[in-house]
């Protein structure tokens, strides 16, 4: 559909009319080479959608390496931005419009399979006129490379136009790409000139004023010269919103939920969860404390809890690693702790920026020993908030380690989601620190829970030794058979205890069919809009999604035996039958399809992709049309 749609300049004058096609979605990306400012490009353009009322779904594109060489195709650093008319839950499909800064950073996206055909692409053009000539050999090839691959390529002379207001143009090309953004999707100035100031704010007033130039020079370079223009339909939101990435909503769980210290290791790409935190927690009341490596940070976590404050340390896979040990001795001794592992591609140092669902069964048995931990999962950059404060109140009634999982993808994105109203209940209570009764022992478990009180240092009549070590009930060294056992039964049935707390998981969808798709993290939305999408063809396929994962909520096994056939998807790995060398006696399952197949003795079959990237919704869509029709 197409309608006309004019803007006022910000000197006050009206840039003619264009006709508009509206859509119901699209998917833009930005990408230049690291240092260029296509990711705050990104962030911004989303943000401006967002305050518009569209919904939106943004996704970090960074490169592997923290500098990697200019120009080149593995590079591509910036943000890929879904734009839709209502609720946004995932990054969606193929892109359908690129700004690149360079013609290398867009090969990139093109090798990986981003781009949808048709493309359009709005390319930088300085390349042809370079000085060196393999340059523009480069450049020349590549551009008439994607024409004859069907891409829309529009050249754009970004260096020159932003030369004509700043002398370094590669600190104004992101600005200029906004502008011409704002003008293909129909985005009001207003509050993209808003946005300028709220990014620029506590810098210089000229560097403000550049940056707005730069914007309105964007915007009218697009008006000028581009032959189309998009409205994606917005409604603005009825209550307040917040659009954050899943790291800072994180940071918001933190202070919403009364947790006093978080200490951490910086590590990608859990550390900018830091960020925020370290700018207003101290005025909180709150400490953030960088230690020395990940151990020391577990490890004060750990003694900030034993002295009866609220402790969190934030991790990612190898971080995680390396706290085994001292995240064991919690375990032991009984002391509430949240461990938040925000995973990344592994092994070893793997792909660091990028997502993957690798650690679940570390998180679970990741330890020597019989060590249990309540494990939970994200799911949702909203989830990512409140799942803080309520693994704080698990930890803390269970005198427990709970493990909270993120991703690369949860971590990075941004999302808007209507702004949490405080409720006192998320803050944890007081400390009891009354006298306790002759004869009290710091680990008297219930016979039938496992739950014991939380003794703290000074309190009269609680004094005790913490040890490691095996311990009777008087925390007293005991390597006796009977005591070792009722000790490890003690621990055991504290997760028996949560999970008799919990409810059977929703399904979405029908309550029966002929296929079930189990999930968990940061897959939600991309699985339940693929599945909306085979429900809309008359296919009769549901979806659970897991946040519980040890223990695992009632109703699952009830659930899966009212469907045909049951499949798990996933980030980590599993082997594929279409393999020569895989049959079903060494097929090696993904994580969660494992842990169902031993829990409930039900054929759950599994596909997964690791590519380092979100899984897109018609790739799902394709894989469980594929199982639909496989025999049984």
């Amino acid at each position: 559909m197409n309608q006309a749609a004019s803007i006022t300049r910000l000197d006050g004058s009206a840039y003619q009319a264009k006709d508009v096609t509206v859509l119901d979605e699209h998917i833009v990306e930005i990408v230049s080479d690291s240092g260029e400012g296509a990711q705050r490009c990104g962030q911004s353009l989303g943000s401006i959608a967002a305050k518009m009322g569209n919904g939106i779904w943004t996704v970090e594109i960074i490169p592997a390496e923290i500098r990697p060489p200019a120009r080149s195709a593995a590079g591509a650093s910036g943000n890929r931005i879904r734009i839709g008319a209502g609720a946004v839950t995932n990054g969606g499909d193929d892109t359908k419009l690129v700004v690149a800064f360079n013609e290398q950073v867009l090969l990139g996206r093109v090798d990986a399979g981003e781009l949808a055909d048709g493309c359009i692409v709005l390319l930088e053009s300085m390349w042809r006129e370079h000085k060196d000539p393999a340059i523009v050999k480069s450049y020349v090839e590549a551009h008439d490379a994607l024409l004859a691959k069907g891409y829309r390529v529009r050249e754009v002379p970004m260096e020159e136009e932003c030369l004509k207001l700043v002398r370094d143009a590669r600190r104004g090309k992101n600005m200029f790409a906004l502008g011409m953004l704002c003008s293909v999707y129909s985005l009001d100035m207003g509050l993209a000139r808003e946005q300028i100031e709220l990014t620029f704010g506590k810098k210089a007033v000229d560097v403000v004023t550049a940056n707005l130039q730069l914007l309105e020079a964007g915007y009218a370079w697009a008006e000028a010269h581009l032959d189309f223009k998009f409205s994606i339909p917005a409604q603005r939101a009825t209550v307040p919103q917040l659009v954050a990435n899943g790291n800072t909503a994180l940071a918001f769980g933190v202070l919403a939920s009364g947790i006093d210290i978080c200490a951490m290791y910086p590590i990608t790409p859990a550390t900018s969860a830091s960020h925020y935190l370290s700018e207003v927690f101290e005025k909180l009341g709150g400490i953030v404390h960088q230690a020395e490596d990940e151990i020391a940070a577990c490890t004060f976590a750990i003694g900030a809890s034993y002295a009866g404050k609220c402790a969190i340390t934030i991790t990612s896979g190898p971080g995680y690693s390396l706290k085994q040990e001292a995240i064991g001795l919690a375990v032991m001794a009984e002391i509430p702790l949240v461990v938040v592992n925000v995973q990344r591609g592994g092994p070893s140092t793997g792909q660091p920026t990028k997502a993957e669902q690798g650690d679940l069964l570390t998180a679970m048995f990741g330890s020597h020993g019989d060590a249990p931990k309540i494990v939970m999962a994200a799911s949702t950059i909203e989830d990512c908030f409140h799942s803080v404060i309520t693994a704080r109140k698990i930890a803390e009634t269970f005198n427990m380690v709970v493990v909270l999982l993120s991703d690369a993808n949860l971590a990075t994105s941004q999302q808007p989601f209507p702004r949490p109203v405080f409720n006192p209940a998320w803050v944890a209570p007081p400390i009891d620190q009354s006298t306790l009764p002759v004869g009290a022992k710091p680990y008297d478990w219930d016979a039938e829970t496992g739950l014991n009180r939380r003794f703290v240092p000074g309190q009269p009549g609680g004094a005790h030794t913490i040890t490691g070590l095996a311990h009777d009930r008087m925390s007293k060294v005991a390597y006796d058979p009977e005591t070792n056992e009722e000790s490890l039964r003690a621990r055991s049935l504290k997760l028996a205890a949560f999970q008799k707390t919990l409810k059977p998981p929703q399904v979405h969808g029908d309550e029966a069919g002929d296929l079930l798709v189990v999930g968990w993290g940061s897959t939600k939305g991309t699985i339940e809009e693929a599945v909306d999408r085979l429900r809309a063809e008359g296919h009769k396929v549901s979806s659970v999604h897991l946040r519980y994962l040890q223990p695992m909520q009632p109703g699952i096994g009830e659930i899966m035996k009212r469907f045909g056939k049951v499949m798990t998807i996933e980030m980590n790995w599993c082997d594929s039958l279409d393999e020569a060398l895989i049959d079903p006696d060494n097929r090696r399952y993904s994580a969660l399809a494992m842990l169902l197949r031993s829990r409930y003795l039900v054929d759950v079959d599994c596909w997964s992709e690791v590519k380092g990237q979100p899984i897109k919704p018609a790739t799902i869509r394709k894989v469980l049309l594929a199982k639909l029709a496989r025999e049984v």
